[in-house]
């Protein structure tokens, strides 16, 4: 709650709210010793009962916690109820039937224990079984068969038998009904039982002359709403003199008889005399207003009158039988009488001990008397034999003490010691008082949980780890294991990442650990290329309160696959300034004089590998040519040089493709295509490049035919400008023209190098130098020598890396002071620019 501290009215303003919240509780808590609740009987299952939960003061919330349950002893009574897990309320579990718990009393309830738990305490629940009714009246015959002399005076009563109705207190047998017959009548006396006894009153004098038999309906009503009924007919046969009916010798008979007698023991004899002479004075004897669960149980001698045992007689179950008999002699006359019989108790059962409740284990530090146990102890036997007393046997720092009823707890006598003992056993033992004493015994094991003093401790204070680039996601990196010394959840360990470094994307996005196990997983492919190795703190925590933790330091390596082909730096592709995409084909042309020997550099295939180690060698091939043995490819350098010399027959256009492969597994590679005009001079190779154009201007659209003419007459203007400068630049000398063609070369397919460059491959930058007359040189030996990396910005504005000697290059004369030069040749990469 929020809000300031309320000020007291004066010294004592604050002890009345506290005093009076204390009284409430203790009020509460007495009441809530004993629950009542009443209840219908044959109620279906999931009926309502009451809000158990909420009579005892439990809220929603705190029933998770406090395991409200029920229990008993008997598990006769514990299958009727349940407790709902959600709300609390007490439900029917199975059908009750008030007759068949209780029988004959006019009271009926099923006791149980309810349970809560932290702390432990135990309450007394009653629900009382409210009668239905659900049994109509009945009949032990289906005709009662009666003899009356015709001398019989009109008032005479002559006894019925009574209908029974397992149903009490409204519900039961209320009144009698007759049909109607102007001879007889009906009354219903009341007995000493409180039962009521219908008979049959003559109302008038018969004559068996007349009439020798009356046919009868005796009907009987109960009380209930609504009423039930059950009828019987009454035979009556009228018979000559018969004056004096068989008398028994008491109106009730008493009898004690012990529980567990054996069968055919005797209970008591009866005796009924008979005034009348020959089979008129014979009297017999027989069962009247008996249910079927009497003949079960009891016999009765028809010509003695002896009543003896059929069955076991159980105090437990039935302490008390009453039951009426009837005398008949040789005339038809009868006479009745009540029997009732008391069942005494033995000591026959052994106290029998439920455990309600154990808690176990119980932490080392609880405090002195914490309830560990809760039980009952249940005895059937009544008086002394049902009292009971329980002890421990055994050493452990327990005790047992009497709680309520037949309800005790187990407590702590002193301190616990995990370090001492981690477990304590004890025998609860149940005595009863009768005579001779039975008793029974139960084992109870209590276990005694540590405290949380040891943190988790790794086996390696750091781990090193080796993944592979492009792996799954969900790759398993490693598994990490701390051990925790205690037990329990105290010694339950937890993984967590707790901090790490992997560049500036962090070691969270790169991997992850499973709780339960250590195990550190990939969350996703990692790339050699942009991260090669990163650490990661992994925090291991047990399951205490406060938790300990310990760190450990992982660092995971990345090794690289060969998963990046070759990019190609030059030729460029076809449509682009820049490098080529990896495995994409470039194209370019180069002017190669008819005049090149073998051996002469036409051009120079340039390509990098973004992968490390051997997946980044690199080796050239050539694949394909349009005069195979004119060209070859140098194996490591990527130089495109004449395998002979150039004749007259060799065509003017010529195509060499080209394949750079890695040395990964498996081996990744790219193409690059050079176009290769074969002319000695310029105006040679313009003509093929024009052919080139217009072939591939014929593949378009008709409107670009409108544009292709104005270039061509642009084409023109330029051309006759170029021819001039060419004519200029022949009477100066052939080696200054080798020259700026040499120099301008790559410029020409789009490629922006130096004018000076050298032979050898370079990893990322490139200087390139065309000598004239090109060298001759061997293939260098394979595989290649790890080359030094240096920065690009030193290759591009550094110097070359070898000066052509005098004896490598012809001598270039200088072109007149007239002639600009990088005028010239920008006019001319203009040109190839367009007709490319």
């Amino acid at each position: 709650m929020s809000g300031g501290r309320r000020p007291s009215g004066g010294p004592g303003g604050g002890r009345a709210p506290v005093l009076g919240a204390v009284l409430l509780w203790l009020c509460w808590r007495a009441a809530a010793e004993r629950l009542r609740y009443s209840m219908a009987e044959e109620l279906p299952r999931g009926s309502l009962v009451g809000p158990l939960a909420r009579d005892l003061g439990l809220s929603a919330d705190e029933l998770p916690a406090r395991k409200l349950r029920v229990a008993s002893a008997g598990k006769k009574q514990l299958k009727y109820f349940t407790v709902s897990e959600e709300n609390g309320n007490l439900y029917v579990s199975e059908r009750l039937d008030r007759e068949e718990l209780c029988g004959e009393s006019l009271s009926c309830s099923v006791s149980f224990e309810a349970l809560v738990h932290n702390p432990l305490n135990v309450f007394r629940v009653e629900v009382s079984i409210e009668d239905v009714n659900d049994h109509s009246p009945s009949f032990s015959k289906d005709a009662l068969e009666l003899e009356i002399g015709e001398w019989t005076v009109p008032g005479a009563r002559f006894p019925l038998e009574m209908a029974q109705d397992a149903d009490v207190g409204s519900n039961s047998l209320l009144t009698y009904q007759l049909s109607s017959n102007p001879s007889f009548s009906l009354a219903v006396k009341e007995i000493t039982s409180g039962k009521k006894q219908p008979e049959l009153v003559l109302e008038r004098a018969l004559d068996r002359e007349k009439q020798s038999s009356f046919e009868l309906v005796l009907t009987a009503v109960d009380g209930g709403d609504p009423a039930r009924s059950g009828a019987v007919q009454v035979r009556v046969n009228v018979t000559d003199l018969n004056d004096n009916p068989p008398v028994f010798s008491k109106n009730v008979y008493d009898a004690r008889v012990a529980e567990n007698l054996p069968a055919g023991s005797l209970v008591l004899q009866v005796r009924a005399t008979d005034t009348d002479a020959g089979s008129n004075g014979r009297v017999s004897y027989s069962f009247v207003n008996v249910p079927a669960g009497i003949r079960e149980l009891f016999s009765i001698d028809k010509e003695s009158g002896e009543i003896r045992t059929e069955g076991p007689l159980d105090f437990e179950e039935k302490n008390k039988y009453s039951f009426g008999l009837e005398a008949r002699d040789g005339g038809g006359l009868t006479g009745h009488c009540e029997v009732q019989i008391d069942v005494i108790d033995e000591n026959d059962n052994a106290p029998e001990i439920t455990i309600l409740s154990l808690s176990s284990p119980v932490p080392e530090d609880s405090p002195v008397g914490t309830v560990v146990a809760l039980l009952n102890v249940n005895d059937p036997d009544s008086g002394e034999n049902g009292e009971v007393s329980c002890e421990l046997s055994g050493e452990a720092p327990l005790s047992i003490v009497a709680s309520w009823g037949s309800s005790f707890k187990v407590v702590t006598a002193s301190a616990l010691d995990r370090e001492q003992a981690s477990e304590h056993r004890v025998t609860v033992v149940a005595r009863d008082r009768g005579s001779p004493a039975l008793w029974s015994s139960a084992e109870l094991v209590l276990e005694v949980s540590d405290v949380n003093d040891n943190a988790p401790v790794f086996e390696e204070a750091s781990y090193s780890a080796y993944v592979r680039e492009n792996n799954a996601v969900g790759a398993l990196v490693l598994r990490v294991v701390a051990r925790d010394l205690d037990a329990g959840a105290n010694g339950r360990v937890s993984y967590w990442l707790s901090g790490g470094s992997a560049g500036a994307a962090g070691a969270a996005p790169l991997v992850s650990v499973e709780a339960r196990s250590g195990a550190v997983y990939a969350q996703r492919s990692l790339d050699y290329e942009q991260c090669r190795e990163f650490l990661v703190a992994v925090r291991a925590q047990d399951g205490g309160s406060p938790a300990r933790s310990s760190t450990a330091t992982v660092r995971v390596f990345v090794l690289d696959q060969n998963d990046n082909a070759p990019r190609v730096l030059y030729p460029p592709p076809p449509a682009a300034s820049g490098a080529a995409p990896p495995g994409s084909v470039g194209s370019a042309f180069e002017v190669v004089p008819r005049s090149a020997s073998s051996g002469y550099l036409v051009g120079k295939v340039v390509a990098v590998d973004a992968d490390a180690g051997r997946n980044a060698w690199l080796s050239y091939e050539l694949v394909q040519a349009s005069e195979p043995a004119l060209f070859r490819v140098g194996l490591q350098s990527g130089e495109v040089r004449t395998a002979r010399a150039v004749s007259e027959r060799d065509a003017a256009k010529q195509r060499v493709v080209a394949v750079v492969k890695d040395h990964g597994e498996p081996a990744l590679s790219a193409t690059a295509t050079l176009h290769v005009v074969l002319a000695e001079s310029l105006q040679e190779a313009l003509p093929e490049l024009s052919e080139r154009a217009a072939g591939a201007e014929a593949a378009g659209e008709l409107q670009f035919y409108l544009v292709l003419a104005l270039a061509l007459l642009s084409a023109l203007l330029v051309l006759s400008v170029a021819l001039a400068v060419l004519a200029r630049l022949r009477r100066a000398g052939p080696p200054g023209v080798l020259r700026c063609l040499g120099a301008q070369r790559l410029s020409l397919a789009g490629a922006a190098f130096p004018a000076d460059f050298c032979e050898g491959t370079l990893p990322y930058s490139y200087n390139l130098c065309v000598a004239a007359p090109p060298r001759l040189a061997a293939e260098a030996a394979w595989p290649p020598p790890p080359l030094p990396i240096v920065p690009a910005e030193e290759l591009v504005a550094g110097e070359p890396c070898e000066k052509p000697s005098p004896s490598d290059s012809a001598v270039v004369e200088q072109p007149p002071a007239d002639l600009d030069a990088p005028q010239v040749c920008k006019s001319l990469h203009s040109l190839f620019l367009r007709f490319s």
